[in-house]
């Protein structure tokens, strides 16, 4: 078998085993949570037999391991759960919340990941020249302001003084694209403010690493342009550490919503997880855990994968 073939194998099945992992220690969290998810849910005034009918009912007197593989027999059917506090079925609730997550994360993305690599580019061709200190600077500062300061300076300014953007991302079914990114522009610019300076910043990093390289002093004595020579000869040779370091800001960009979503009230997957965090819902709490999982661990390895396929050495073993 291609060596390429076997890694990306070895790369797939320790993606499958770190989210059983993962499954493995969001259950066991859960369940050592203090207090009692009855006595949350029917109040202090229950009386011993309610509780006593509750927790029979929602399986709390079963062994551990056996509620382990009930929940996950569950998960690998499709089935989530039903939510402690309203009962309605968590796998419709969170379809809906994770399609407004997706879209927020992508529309930061768009805006991101061009910019981010546009930037680095120009960042490594003035190496130590004012655009390069001008971007490193501001990237940086970006990087150490914490998202809810960041997203409260941006309702300050962009919406309590110039009125610009709406302070609070208020979508709902039937809006059109256009609405849908005018009521997402704030949070969708503070993620971008987050996640541009990590991926600028790798991306300088990774093209002034391949600028020592022979092939590219050469370029440079044939006479090209510095531009040319970066765009052209480093660039694609750098891509490897630039996928991963794009794809590990992308899973952020999903996974790290919660705070952006919370400050703007969002109605995405992070504002319904903080909402169930509250009311202690052990199942809604399990189910947004998994998938925010799923989703960190899935662009990792597609980051691997293409890391993998992207290197000339292992593509061409001979």
């Amino acid at each position: 078998m291609h060596p390429v073939l076997i890694l990306v194998a070895r790369r797939v099945a320790l993606g499958v085993l770190l989210l059983w992992a993962a499954s493995v220690l969001l259950f066991a969290g859960t369940m050592i949570l203090p207090g009692d998810v009855a006595q949350s849910i029917l109040g202090q005034s229950a009386t011993p037999v309610a509780l006593a009918n509750l927790r029979a009912e929602l399986g709390l007197n079963d062994p551990p391991l056996t509620r382990y593989l009930n929940w996950l027999g569950g998960v690998l059917q499709g089935d989530l759960g039903t939510a402690l506090t309203n009962g309605q079925d968590i796998a419709e609730a969170l379809g809906r919340r994770l399609g407004n997550t997706l879209f927020l994360a992508a529309t930061a993305a768009v805006i991101a990941v061009p910019l981010a690599i546009g930037l680095g580019l120009l960042a490594a061709r003035y190496r130590d020249r004012w655009p390069d200190k001008v971007i490193s600077t501001f990237t940086l500062a970006t990087v150490s302001i914490p998202e809810f300061l960041l997203g409260y300076i941006a309702i300050f300014f962009l919406s309590v003084n110039f009125r610009i953007f709406p302070s609070l991302a208020a979508v709902h079914e039937g809006m059109s694209l256009g609405e849908r990114l005018y009521a997402v522009s704030l949070p969708a610019l503070v993620l971008v403010l987050v996640v541009l300076g990590h991926m600028m910043r790798m991306t300088r990093a990774a093209i002034l690493n391949v600028m020592e390289s022979a092939y590219v002093e050469t370029a440079e004595l044939k006479g090209l342009r510095p531009f040319a020579v970066v765009a052209r000869h480093a660039f694609p040779n750098a891509v490897a550490p630039v996928v991963n370091v794009v794809m590990l800001n992308l899973a952020y960009l999903v996974v790290g919503v919660v705070v952006v979503e919370v400050v703007f009230v969002y109605p995405g997957m992070g504002q319904y997880l903080v909402d169930h965090v509250s009311k202690r819902d052990v199942p809604v709490v399990q189910a947004c855990g998994l998938i925010f999982a799923a989703v960190y661990i899935g662009l990792n390895l597609v980051a691997d994968i293409v890391s993998i396929v992207s290197n000339p050495r292992l593509r061409h073993p001979k």
